[in-house]
């Protein structure tokens, strides 16, 4: 379990890392240049989220199977894919992990004034400005994650080499649609280092990058449970792949056989009495 653990932490400080790290090194990079080219921004942000979760996906899936998003946890508990201590242990691991993420970003940046923290109701803060009030922004949260999280399950309801290039799409999708909004969360393990970090309007608003990614999550898994794959059946999900199964299901085999190679042996014997026997 603890490699369970590691795994969640890494891979969710790493998400931080490298997506949140990219937005503060092109804000950064533009305003040296007294400009700021959006378009350009939303597509490299975007595309950071995707790829690291892609890489994430690839490396970390077979241990934990790379949540490294309290929604997606909540998400396969409900779908009865984990149980709900090891939500509560990945859901520690993937808050913790993003507190570390922004840690490094504010050592390497030097400054906790901007980490990539998500806000909405400000001109400043949210490029649709004063448009984005809690209520727009809750909703918009809750269809981008609830869109994230159903192609989670999807692509996750059995073992699927594509399954990690998929998901890494889909979250670039809900980033290059909703950043304009809120910056995407999606994810409220990601929300909340940043925030913790930068303090001011970003904790003060942080209750909406925790509670719209939850009901999304939720909303997406009872959807999935009801309407797409009411009985789940044969599930192969990649955070159950883990060494114990497959040293588990070796063991059973070589159980299985032991019945078959002693009822040969038996039957030779008898054999060869019978030849003796006869002779």
């Amino acid at each position: 379990m603890i490699r369970k653990f590691i795994s969640e932490f890494v891979g969710t400080m790493l998400l931080v890392f490298f997506g949140c790290g990219t937005a503060v090194a092109l804000n950064n990079y533009f305003a040296g240049m007294g400009s700021i080219s959006l378009p350009y921004t939303l597509l490299v942000v975007s595309l950071a989220f995707g790829l690291i979760l892609v890489a994430l996906i690839a490396v970390l899936g077979r241990v934990s199977g790379c949540h490294v998003n309290p929604a997606v946890s909540i998400a396969c508990l409900i779908n009865g894919r984990m149980s709900i201590f090891e939500c509560v242990y990945y859901i520690g691991a993937q808050i913790i992990g993003g507190i570390a993420g922004a840690g490094l970003l504010a050592l390497i940046f030097g400054n906790t004034a901007s980490l990539g923290a998500n806000f909405f109701e400000a001109p400043t803060t949210s490029s649709l400005g004063a448009l984005v009030t809690p209520q727009i922004a809750i909703i918009v949260e809750i269809i981008l994650t609830f869109t994230f999280v159903l192609t989670v399950l999807g692509a996750t309801k059995k073992e699927n080499s594509a399954s990690g290039l998929v998901i890494g799409l889909a979250l670039t999708l809900v980033h290059l649609t909703g950043m304009v909004f809120t910056g995407t969360s999606v994810n409220p393990a990601r929300s909340i280092g940043p925030a913790l970090f930068t303090g001011g309007t970003a904790l003060s608003q942080l209750w909406v990058f925790i509670l719209a990614p939850m009901v999304g999550g939720i909303l997406a898994a009872l959807f999935y449970r009801l309407v797409i794959d009411p009985k789940e059946e044969d599930l192969v999900y990649a955070s159950d792949v883990t060494e114990e199964m497959i040293e588990e299901t070796e063991e059973e085999l070589v159980e299985e056989e032991k019945p078959k190679a002693t009822k040969k042996a038996t039957t030779k014997k008898s054999t060869t009495k019978k030849t003796t026997k006869n002779k």
